[in-house]
């Protein structure tokens, strides 16, 4: 999977700036990323249990609404995506993302004294103007970082900056609302959570607004699905999206899994912060080598390596027991640090697929589809891994030998299998896209 290095030379000027930004310019576009990162965790890990146990609010209700929102929310992301190809610059449509984002999480997590009924409404509609703020934020900040050079080594660099501080503003998400809350816990903290990110928000933006812009592509013509169609119609971005899907799922099922293997298998369940500490750590370590690695073999090479880093650190994981924490903290520094090039190098490889036809236009549509496969492989890993642990047998808090051992295959064994797929998929797709 080694690239030659003529195949590595920039795309042609139109598919980029040609520039190579340096790293405060880096910096600048990226720190949007901590406060993307930092409100997504309580959007999926804290908010049900706010709204369901702090707030009273019917869990069969709850859940009805949340999955219809995060359908809709999936759904409508390429169309963002394609109307974003068509709207104002990057910069004005985060601009407009910002404040709606931080203000419906304020709503969220500052809501007034209702009813259960009327509750549910403001849930619903606080929620619906975050997933749409989050999501119109998000596809513009990665189409931005695609379009910002032509240079397929600065737009990793770029990748890696941006995911770098992406991973911050996770470990901030996961400490902020414990240490916020006192000894209120995270239902007092969350709160106060809610006002400290209107701040980071409007701080983290205000930096951002100071980075280089990136020339617009000719604006597409036709009706809105256009953009879509023609990215779903791009065999290259096809296949890489395959690589990304299988990868994706098969990082996904270990991130829906390890608080319960962590507290089952293990039976480690007071390490669970500093074990998961350390995995984010080191993806954040493993940045630079990840970088450095794709400028002199490839990106294909360097992500494929990363798979085969995650392969042996999680066939690992599937021989350990109660008292292993230790060397469960090995697997999860090896792991964080193959999570580097996942973060770093797929959104970099397409930036290259897009660039390649001498033009960056329909970027927005192109983004819009990959966000939408990064949510779809979060539900297709809970909708994967928890029915096939209930067939064999597994329940929460179980002491059941083969149970336990049921959950430890399936968090570590079945990922492998998922992840060579991903690399023989990732294979084909060099082979027959040579200019990545």
């Amino acid at each position: 999977m080694t690239i030659p290095a003529s195949a590595r030379a920039s795309s042609p000027a139109s598919a980029g700036t040609g520039r190579v930004p340096g790293a405060p310019a880096r910096f600048a576009y990226g720190a949007f990323a901590f406060p993307l990162a930092m409100g997504a965790l309580p959007l999926y890990v804290h908010l049900p249990k706010f709204y369901g146990e702090t707030l009273g609010v019917g869990l069969a209700a709850l859940g009805v609404l949340l999955l219809a929102l995060r359908l809709a929310d999936a759904i409508v992301d390429p169309w963002l995506g394609a109307w974003s190809d068509r709207g104002p610059t990057r910069k004005r449509l985060i601009a407009l993302a910002a404040p709606v984002l931080a203000s419906g999480m304020l709503a969220l997590f500052v809501p007034p004294a209702l009813g259960q009924g009327a509750m549910l409404v403001w849930l619903g509609v606080s929620l619906a103007l975050v997933y749409v703020a989050f999501s119109l934020a998000t596809i513009n900040h990665n189409a931005w970082g695609a379009e910002l050079s032509a240079d397929p080594v600065e737009r990793t660099r770029i990748t890696a900056t941006r995911e770098g501080i992406a991973l911050a503003g996770v470990v901030a998400a996961s400490l902020a609302p414990g240490l916020l809350g006192g000894d209120g816990g995270e239902a007092a903290g969350l709160p106060r959570f809610a006002l400290a990110y209107v701040a980071v928000v409007a701080a983290c933006l205000a930096i951002t607004l100071s980075a280089p812009a990136a020339p617009r592509a000719r604006v597409p013509d036709g009706p809105l699905f256009a953009g879509v169609a023609d990215a779903l119609r791009d065999p290259a971005f096809r296949r890489l999206l395959a690589v990304f899907v299988a990868n994706g799922i098969a990082a996904a099922i270990p991130a829906t899994l390890v608080l319960f293997f962590i507290a089952d298998v293990l039976r480690a369940e007071g390490s669970q912060g500093w074990l998961l500490a350390i995995y984010f750590v080191a993806g954040a370590a493993g940045l630079p080598m990840w970088t450095h690695l794709s400028a002199r073999a490839g990106k294909p090479f360097a992500w494929g390596a990363s798979m085969l880093v995650a392969v042996a650190a999680f066939l690992g994981a599937a021989v350990l027991g109660p008292g292993d924490a230790v060397a469960f903290a090995i697997v999860c520094a090896a792991s964080g640090v193959a999570l580097g090039a996942d973060l770093a190098l797929p959104p970099s490889i397409l930036a290259d697929v897009i660039g390649r036809r001498g033009t960056m236009r329909d970027a927005g549509a192109y983004f819009g589809v990959w966000t939408l496969a990064t949510k779809l492989n979060l539900a297709l890993a809970a909708g994967i891994a928890l029915p096939l642990l209930a067939a064999l047998g597994y329940v929460p808090g179980t002491q059941d030998a083969d149970a336990t051992r049921a959950l430890a295959v399936v968090y570590a064994a079945v990922p492998c299998v998922l992840k060579l797929c991903a690399l023989a998929a990732l294979v084909a797709f060099a082979r027959s896209t040579p200019r990545t």
